[in-house]
């Protein structure tokens, strides 16, 4: 059998990630029919399915979710590698502007990885006052948390958000589980910095006369977090920033429900910054770390 085309292979992991043609085409700047005759071809020469009709829409055959896995592992040591000769030699200087709770739940747990690919550049991590803030003269590049509108700036959308409550399991317990949206009212309501999250949650699931301004307001999402796994309360958390204590059974996911925060993650830079070597190598790791976060939520 030869070997499939790179091409062909990138299309199968954009598919199994995404769940759709049209997705996978927007992130390959391809279009729909470029992306559907890769997965032909690459079909044509495994020799075996990929996909599956399921009513109206096309999802991948347990063959086909279990090679794409395989393709994805593939795929994640050709750019290791890439990125590895990309970083020799590349030295100076790179000061990153980063959201507290983004800085320590997640880009903490993954700066290793940049540092080994990038090991000359000194690295520097600071947290603003507000989540939207982007005025530190000190930083070249910002991590922000907000609606997108920083005039005068370069603004890349990193990733949507959804939050959803979250507790501890001795909570859970104490309260004697809980299994409908009005039972989070049997315990503290854990906020940050309003109560919009907790406000929003209560319309989407119709629960009558919520009052959403009860609990504790807090400044940090690590405050948040931290009163949440103590079973003081329960948070209204997204799981890209709570992963690692939901996969330490730290918290739990009570309820399916979840509702889009009308703000994102983006990745911000003054545009005399924009041409920086450092930036530009650390925005396209950065954006990759974050697309396998996602592929492993979906996984």
């Amino acid at each position: 059998m030869r070997i499939p085309s790179t091409q062909a292979l990138r299309a199968l992991d954009s598919f199994a990630r995404h769940g759709s043609v049209w997705r996978a085409a927007d992130e390959l700047n391809l279009t729909r029919s470029a992306v559907s005759h890769q997965l032909r071809l690459l079909e044509r020469d495994l020799g075996f399915d990929l996909l599956q009709r399921v009513g109206k829409g096309v999802t991948l055959t347990p063959r086909g979710r279990r090679y794409a896995l395989d393709v994805r592992k593939a795929l994640t040591v050709l750019g290791d590698a890439a990125e590895q000769q990309a970083g020799k030699g590349m030295g100076g200087s790179l000061s990153i502007s980063c959201t507290p709770g983004f800085a320590s739940l997640w880009l903490c747990t993954h700066i290793a990885t940049f540092q080994s690919i990038y090991p000359d550049v000194a690295l520097r991590i600071l947290t603003p006052r507000r989540l939207d803030d982007v005025s530190n003269g000190e930083a070249d590049v910002f991590i922000a948390f907000g609606l997108g509108n920083w005039p005068n700036h370069s603004v890349e959308l990193l990733c949507d958000i959804e939050f959803t409550p979250l507790c501890s399991p001795t909570l859970l317990n104490r309260v004697g589980g809980l299994s409908r949206p009005v039972d989070v009212l049997r315990a503290n309501l854990l906020h940050l910095g309003d109560h919009e999250d907790w406000s929003r949650w209560f319309a989407a699931t119709g629960v009558e006369n919520p009052d959403p301004e009860r609990g504790i307001i807090f400044s940090d999402m690590n405050l948040v977090f931290s009163s949440a796994i103590a079973g003081q309360g329960i948070a209204m958390g997204d799981e890209l920033t709570s992963r690692k204590a939901l996969d330490e059974g730290r918290l739990v996911r009570p309820f399916e429900i979840a509702i889009k925060s009308p703000r994102s993650y983006f990745l911000v830079a003054e545009w005399t910054k924009t041409d920086h070597p450092i930036a530009r190598a650390f925005a396209a790791w950065l954006k990759a770390q974050l697309a396998e976060a996602k592929g492993k939520a979906y996984a």
